[in-house]
């Protein structure tokens, strides 16, 4: 063991700090949008894939302006799906029963 005492730093072993300059500008604005880099994965569907496609819009908005996109995207899944519910498919076949009563 040693009985010596550990020095402390004098002023010359100190680093010194960067300078910051008042002109220094962040390398980005904390305020400004931000994207969310969510990955978005094609389903196959054109219409859909659209829809999906357009939520990256509301990566650039202020939040006030994201809920026009949301709402636009809403409005075009539920028409794709009910476009889904439209679509014609074989005919029904014909009852043998009456339905007269």
């Amino acid at each position: 063991m040693s009985d010596s005492v550990p020095q402390t730093p004098s002023a010359q072993d100190e680093v010194p700090e960067p300078e910051v300059s008042a002109e220094a500008e962040p390398a980005y604005d904390l305020a400004a949008p931000a994207p969310l880099n969510v990955p978005r994965l094609p389903t196959g569907n054109a219409d859909i894939d659209a829809q999906l496609d357009r939520l990256a819009d509301a990566d650039h908005l202020a939040t006030d302006g994201h809920v026009e996109v949301y709402e636009d995207v809403h409005r075009g899944l539920r028409d794709a799906l009910t476009a889904l519910d439209v679509r014609p498919g074989p005919p029904a076949p014909p009852s043998p029963y009456d339905r007269r009563s």
